[in-house]
C-alpha cells in the first residue's frame, strides 16, 4: 500500500513539473506575440517626391484658315489658293512633306440654316481647311510658329479655336521612370529616417508602398495635367520645357 501511494506521488511531481513547464514556453510565446504585435503597430507613412525638367520630343500644330463668298466655286479655288501659300510658307520654315497633313475641306451653308436668325449673313458659304504638323523637331515648330504673321501678309487669316495652335508632348517617360522611383523612395526613406531619429527609434522593413501617379506640367508652373502625359487643353501644352513628377508613398516598421 506505500509502494502505491509512493507511486502516484511520483507521478503527481512529474505532473507538476511538465505543467510548469508549460506554464512557462506558453507565456513566454504570448509574450513573444504581444511584443511582435507591438511592434507591427509601430510604423510610419512619409512620402517621396521625385521630379524632373524634360524637354519635349513631339509637336502638333494645327493650322486653320477660311475663305468666304457666295459663290462657291470662286470660294473653293479661293481656299486651293490658300492651301498652296500654307504649305510654301511650312515649307520655307523647314517643315517637310512627311510631317504635314491635310484636313477634310469643310464646307457651311449659311443660308441652309433654319436657325440663323432674322440677321442675314455677309457671305452665304463659308469653306474652311485645316493643315496640321507633327513632328520630334519641336524646336523647329516653335521657331515657325513666331512667324505666322507672314501668312497675313499674303492674305491668310487663320481662325481662332480651341483646337489652333501648338501642342508639345513629351513621349519618353518610361525611360525615366525607374530612376525616378528608385529617386522617390529613396528620400521617403531619408524622412523616415528623420522621423525615427526625433522618436528615438529606427525604421525597418517596409510595411506598405504605392507607387503614385506620374504627372506632366509646364515647367515651373505646378499646372499637371491628368494622368500620362499628353497634349493638354491649357498652357502646359504650350511650354516645351516640362515637369515630371511622381511621389510615392511608403509605411516603414520601426524598431527600437
Amino acid at each position: 500500500m506505500a509502494e502505491t501511494n509512493n507511486g502516484s506521488h511520483g507521478w503527481a511531481g512529474v505532473l507538476g513539473v511538465l505543467l510548469a513547464l508549460g506554464l512557462v514556453v506558453g507565456g513566454w510565446a504570448l509574450g513573444a506575440q504581444i511584443k511582435a504585435t507591438r511592434l507591427g503597430d509601430r510604423y510610419v507613412s512619409v512620402r517621396g517626391l521625385a521630379e524632373r525638367t524634360v524637354k519635349s520630343d513631339l509637336a502638333a500644330w494645327t493650322l486653320t484658315y477660311s475663305e468666304t463668298g457666295d459663290d462657291l466655286a470662286t470660294v473653293y479655288a479661293q481656299t486651293e489658293a490658300g492651301r498652296k501659300v500654307v504649305l510654301q510658307f511650312l515649307k520655307q520654315q523647314g517643315i517637310e512633306d512627311s510631317e504635314i497633313g491635310l484636313g477634310v475641306v469643310d464646307v457651311t451653308d449659311a443660308q441652309a440654316n433654319p436657325y440663323g436668325g432674322a440677321k442675314k449673313p455677309t457671305h452665304r458659304y463659308i469653306v474652311q481647311q485645316e493643315i496640321t504638323v507633327q513632328t520630334a523637331r519641336v524646336d523647329t515648330v516653335a521657331a515657325a510658329a513666331q512667324k505666322t504673321m507672314g501668312l497675313l501678309r499674303q492674305g491668310i487669316v487663320l481662325t481662332s479655336n480651341p483646337n489652333q495652335g501648338v501642342s508639345y508632348k513629351f513621349t519618353n517617360l518610361n525611360s525615366i521612370k525607374p530612376d525616378m522611383i528608385t529617386e522617390a523612395t529613396r528620400n521617403a526613406r531619408a524622412v523616415a529616417d528623420r522621423f525615427a531619429l526625433d522618436a528615438g527609434s529606427k525604421v525597418g522593413s517596409i510595411r506598405q508602398a504605392t507607387q503614385g501617379v506620374f504627372s506632366i506640367s509646364a515647367a515651373q508652373s505646378g499646372e499637371v495635367e491628368d494622368g500620362e502625359p499628353g497634349f493638354a487643353s491649357n498652357s502646359d501644352a504650350n511650354s516645351i520645357m516640362k515637369t515630371v513628377r511622381v511621389v510615392t508613398s511608403v509605411e516603414y516598421y520601426l524598431e527600437k
